[in-house]
């Protein structure tokens, strides 16, 4: 079954379209990072897809259900982690998690959950007293309740330590492997890449971008990178470097080379330096981080892609 899809989506404010044309399925039991620059529209689609504000045009389908008219039953399958959570500062932890299994009418006890999210020690003081990161573990609590079917995380990793940002990753992978679909946005791209199946990248309202990290990575054609650590990076074995086919770009870094070069040409490339009259010490190869390829697609250098499509179509920016 489909946990999402929108179809033909469009939403529009006064003066502004936030969202355009936008086709998205996220498929149950998947992880899917959903990423953009701020003001790309994906609150936006977040709020839509909860029913909290309506598109202008286009279909929302959650769970199976029309988001519109059965929102009150997918409210109680859907686990929701807000960007911006507040807490009711006379409130204790606990009673927050009562107020969400209340509210969900499930039968279970909040302290497995609040343990669950570190936060049992703590479950019987005034939340108001809660530093950011504790409110943080709350809201994800307070999401966790009831065995969600569906999770969506806003931003979860706002305000968390080390510690915490581990917990909640490993929290994320255990919902996955329970069977719960997680559609998880963040601008924190390394937590993202270590839990996600699939990305989608929003700019403008349009997805520009679908796939896995390693199919946003061949779609954006420059990957990897090669760096290879030379004796002397004159401007000779650096033009010689740049000169040969397939590669697309040179930087030097005191005395290694960073190569962004298609993979077939590893070899000519450490042949090119050598002939240039360098001495090559070490080499390696680096594959492009989720960081790399988010600034590809949103600042106009990569291509839109789909899973599964060959769509060709530069971007403009």
């Amino acid at each position: 079954m489909t946990a999402i899809d929108l179809r033909g989506v469009t939403k529009e404010f006064p003066g502004v379209t936030a969202v355009r044309d936008l086709d998205l399925t996220v498929e149950e039991g998947e992880v899917y990072g959903f990423l953009g620059p701020n003001g790309a529209g994906k609150s936006t689609t977040i709020d839509m897809v909860l029913d909290l504000v309506r598109p202008s045009e286009g279909t929302v389908t959650v769970l199976g259900h029309d988001a519109t008219a059965d929102s009150v039953e997918i409210r109680r399958r859907t686990g929701v982690l807000p960007d911006g959570f507040s807490v009711y500062d006379r409130l204790s932890g606990r009673r927050h998690v009562e107020f969400a299994i209340e509210s969900k009418e499930v039968d279970v006890e909040p302290e497995p959950v609040l343990e669950r999210v570190g936060l049992l020690e703590d479950a019987d003081r005034k939340a108001g007293g809660y530093s950011k990161g504790m409110r943080q573990r709350l809201a994800l609590a307070m999401a966790l309740v009831g065995d969600p079917d569906l999770l969506i995380l806003d931003e979860p990793s706002s305000g968390l330590d080390p510690a915490g940002v581990k917990d909640m990753r490993e929290i994320v992978a255990a919902e996955a492997d329970r069977g719960a679909t997680v559609f998880f946005s963040s601008h924190v791209l390394a937590q993202v890449e270590a839990v996600c199946d699939r990305v989608g990248i929003l700019r403008e309202g349009e997805l520009v971008a679908e796939d896995s990290i390693e199919g946003l990575r061949e779609a954006v054609g420059d990957g990897e990178t090669l760096e290879v650590t030379v004796d002397d990076a004159t401007d000779a074995v650096v033009d010689a470097v740049r000169a040969v086919e397939g590669v697309s770009r040179v930087d030097a870094d005191g005395d290694t080379l960073l190569v962004s070069c298609d993979p077939g040409v590893k070899t000519r490339v450490i042949a090119a330096a050598e002939d240039a009259g360098a001495v090559v010490d070490d080499f390696h190869t680096e594959e492009a981080s989720l960081e790399d390829l988010f600034l590809a697609y949103t600042e106009g250098e990569g291509t839109p892609r789909r899973h599964g499509d060959a769509a060709t179509e530069e971007v403009d920016a």
